[in-house]
């Protein structure tokens, strides 16, 4: 190591992320440490498929979990020496980006269609040019090792070409068609939308009931609805085939109030009779379960709430031009005064709501492309059911099947102009070409007889989840299916996402993957939990819960906010604590100060590099807690390792905290420090090899201090060309290291003195203060020296009566301590413990605290009075 380098140790106390972390990312990219050669075959290589975040996006705190997860993974499989692959890219997020530049030009006075589709989209271009990187810069902030030099977009020219691929096979196949539907209207972005997109709210409404007069007869049929403005595109009134009150009104008609019309009465088993009056008003073209009954009876269909959720001439001229929210108003007050009002309550139920736009839905009848799904879900349901793609927690197994049998046809047009449009071209007789390329369009139409001059191109564009649903491959080179890093990585292994995706995302891809690759697309998939606000709600700007992890890295680092979010992750929603994020910069700190004191004080001389490319030499334990550190270490190894391989990351990163702080550094450190002062090359030697293993171990948790600091440790070396800690050897088990008797011995030491310590903590005695002791059984021989020094304790020294027993020693009297303060304290404390234990057995045999409370809250309880009782048990 070179004079300004140990200098920078000597004087650098605290481990500072911001001064760190952008130099270490930019000897990763410059090594190309992330951009893998495209050979080898998928069951030899590792590969990861990014969830694409939105082009208008920024980092929010699941981007940041999802990211320190998977980067967890890749890194450990690349140190594993495995060709890894982490495809990296954004999505074209048609409406959210349509949205936000349609923002901006109305700051300017002006409106997409004063530009025109060809201005507008070349405007969303240039947006996209400027600011669209942001997010994947916030992903390297975060240390995300993926492949940065082949990032992809879901609308850049080959995606482009993937995705009509797609349309035109599925079209061909006859699973896409076009037809007039009910669809989920989002009034907002002026385009329909999937069910998925649809979120439903518990709002409190006014439930109507309005008098239809039965025609010929003084009798009238009483309905009830939340919408009375829909009533003016009622066609049919239905009842249930066994509603005994209507069985001589079936077959009859009604007079619709305030319009005239003759309604049909008619039998239905899908009417609940016990809603309302049993009467229900059909409106087909306004309620997605009126539109099914309305097609089974042969009902026409009336639209009175256009597309921009205003009245339509149908309506009527006094109500034409209103909003709906006016309408309702209007057609209430013109009820009351013809008397057909009968009453009216409230009403709380649950209201669909665009996810995209925030607008109540409008159910309309529209011309829409659709997707049939049934034949495409088939296989993907078959690989969920036998595991071939496993779903992690197995819980959402289940729901992934639920919905995949009750799956429905897919509505993938949309109203926009930014996106995939569809490559759909109409004839003067609106006749359909679906080509791939506008000059394959008119080739098949003049060989369709169709004039190719008379073509005019779709203006719809697809839902961006049908683009998204090809990531997996289209993002490796197909359609071409000898690409070579489709070859070599598909399919991917492993998937993080949120669980409102797994419908809109996850089961889309495995069903275009099985159909046009013929193969999953993913083996694993991992449903992250949601990171609520320290409060337990949802985090929102708009709530003002939010919490931005940018600022998260700036206070505490990248890597005090990867250890945090893993620590926090878990099978439930867990409250964000920014208590663990501070541990991991606690943690990156103790790091860097423990590897300060063994690089300035190891012998120089244990300090040199291996020809197998290991930075130091191999351990060389001489005493008992040499063989007890390499022990633990090798546990550590096991532990963490399979943490990470069965996606328990919250273990490991804590297996990790546990193992550095506590058994490195607070218990072998304090051990073998005269040691290592008196510059014994035995000691310096295994102590560097395990913080060069441990660093190893904690790299894919906590990338950017194990590479600073192994950075010093291969120029203490004298190898400061070797490679980087980023492709190390990840470590494996060892079982030449283990011994147990080792183990054994040191793990009792230990126990016995956190006892002592306890103790002398408890009675008040001064902590440099030695105290006189003696064996008191066993064979005689004082235990290892490690707990006279560490505990403080004179086995040679004269003392007086005993004051307290641990195991096999007796701690003794002397002018140190007072023996009636020690008497005093002890009983003190035995009166506390015995309350606590009191305490605790009462509320455990409390049947409905056991019962009602979370089964983690009733195991901790347990815990704390096993220990009371332990404790009070020691004290006698």
């Amino acid at each position: 190591m070179d004079a300004e380098r140990r200098q920078t140790l000597e004087e650098t106390t605290r481990y500072d992320p911001a001064e760190v972390e952008g130099r270490i990312l930019e000897r990763w990219l410059e090594g190309g440490y992330f951009h893998p050669p495209a050979e080898g075959t998928p069951e030899e290589n590792f590969s990861v498929a990014i969830p694409p975040p939105n082009v208008t996006g920024a980092l929010h705190m699941g981007h940041a979990l999802n990211g320190s997860i998977q980067d967890a993974l890749v890194r450990m499989r690349r140190m594993q020496g495995r060709n890894t692959l982490w495809v990296l890219g954004t999505d074209h997020a048609g409406i959210a980006t349509q949205a936000v530049v349609e923002k901006e030009l109305r700051s300017e006075g002006i409106s997409r269609h004063d530009l025109g589709r060809e201005k507008f989209v070349q405007r969303v271009w240039e947006w996209k040019e400027r600011y669209g990187s942001r997010i994947v810069e916030q992903y390297k902030r975060l240390g995300a090792s993926c492949d940065y030099e082949r990032e992809r977009f879901t609308l850049d020219e080959g995606y482009v070409r993937a995705v009509v691929r797609v349309f035109k096979s599925l079209y061909d196949k006859g699973y896409i068609y076009r037809d007039n539907y009910m669809v989920n209207w989002d009034v907002g972005s002026r385009s329909a939308i999937s069910d998925l997109e649809v979120e439903n709210r518990e709002v409190e409404d006014r439930l109507y009931e309005i008098d239809y007069p039965v025609e010929g007869s003084e009798r009238t049929l009483t309905v009830a609805t939340v919408r009375p403005e829909t009533m003016l595109a009622d066609t049919a009134v239905a009842v249930h085939p066994d509603d005994e009150r209507y069985q001589d009104l079936i077959g009859g008609y009604c007079i619709l109030p305030l319009v005239g019309r003759r309604l049909p009465i008619i039998a239905d088993d899908r009417v609940d009779p016990e809603f309302g009056t049993g009467a229900l008003k059909i409106t087909p073209g306004h309620d997605p379960n009126d539109f099914e009954i309305g097609r089974a009876h042969g009902l026409e269909e009336v639209t009175v709430i256009g597309e921009d959720g205003r009245m339509t001439e149908a309506a009527g001229e006094r109500f034409a031009g209103l909003t709906a929210a006016e309408a309702q108003e209007a057609v209430v007050a013109a009820l009351r005064d013809e008397g057909r009002l009968g009453g009216e309550q409230p009403y709380v139920h649950a209201v669909p709501y665009s996810h995209r736009s925030g607008q109540r839905i409008e159910p309309l009848i529209s011309l829409q492309w659709f997707c049939r799904m049934d034949e495409l879900a088939k296989p993907a349901i078959e690989v969920v059911e036998r595991d071939r793609v496993r779903m992690v927690p197995e819980q959402w197994k289940r729901v992934y099947l639920d919905w995949m049998h009750r799956i429905r046809p897919w509505c993938i047009s949309r109203q926009l102009w930014w996106g995939h449009r569809l490559p759909v071209w109409y004839g003067p007789q609106d006749e359909i070409v679906v080509a791939e390329s506008e000059a394959e369009a008119r080739e098949a139409a003049a060989a369709s007889g169709i004039d190719p001059e008379s073509l005019r191109r779709e203006e719809d564009v697809l839902d961006t989840w049908f683009s998204s649903a090809i990531w997996p491959f289209a993002t490796l080179g197909w359609p071409d299916t000898e690409a070579p890093l489709l070859r070599a990585f598909y399919p991917t292994d492993f998937l993080a996402t949120a669980r409102e995706i797994i419908f809109l995302w996850v089961a889309r891809m495995v069903m275009t993957g099985l159909e046009f690759v013929g193969e999953i697309p993913f083996s694993d998939v991992y449903i992250t939990s949601v990171i609520q606000a320290p409060d337990g709600r949802r985090m929102s700007k708009s709530l003002g819960t939010g919490i931005d992890p940018l600022d998260e890295i700036d206070r505490y680092g990248a890597d005090g906010i990867r250890f945090g979010l893993l620590t926090m992750s878990s099978s439930q929603d867990v409250p964000y604590s920014q208590g663990r994020v501070r541990q991991g910069l606690d943690l990156a700190n103790k790091m860097w100060n423990a590897s300060r004191l063994i690089l300035l004080n190891a012998n120089p001389a244990v300090i040199e590099a291996q020809a197998s490319g290991a930075v130091v030499p191999g351990p060389r334990p001489t005493r008992v807690e040499d063989g007890w550190i390499l022990t633990r270490l090798q546990r550590s190894i096991e532990t963490v390792s399979t943490n990470l391989d069965s996606y328990d990351f919250a273990h490991a990163a804590r297996e990790l905290y546990r193992f550095f702080w506590s058994e490195l550094c607070d218990w072998y450190l304090e051990i073998v420090k005269p040691r290592l002062y008196d510059g014994e090359p035995e000691v310096g030697a295994t102590l560097l090899w395990v913080l060069e293993q441990t660093l190893a171990l904690a790299h894919p948790v906590m990338p950017f201090v194990t590479e600073e600091i192994h950075s010093y440790l291969r120029a203490a070396a004298g190898a400061e060309g070797a490679e980087m800690l980023v492709i190390h050897p990840f470590p494996g088990g060892d079982a030449a290291l283990v011994d147990e008797e080792a183990e054994r011995e040191v793990e009792a030491s230990i126990e016995l003195t956190r006892r002592v310590r306890g103790w002398r903590d408890l009675v008040g005695v001064a902590a440099g203060s030695v105290l006189p002791a003696r064996v008191a059984s066993g064979d005689g021989k004082p235990p290892h020296e490690l707990v006279a020094r560490l505990a403080r304790l004179d086995f040679g020294g004269a003392g007086g009566e005993p004051l307290a027993t641990f195991g096999p020693i007796e701690i003794l009297a002397s002018a140190e301590v007072d023996a009636e303060q020690v008497r005093q304290r002890i009983e003190d404390r035995r009166r506390k413990l015995s309350a606590e234990v009191e305490r605790g057995e009462g509320k455990l045999a409390n049947e409905g605290f056991v019962s009602n409370a979370p089964s983690d809250v009733v195991e901790a309880e347990r815990e704390k009075l096993a220990a009371y009782k332990s404790e009070l048990e020691e004290l006698g």
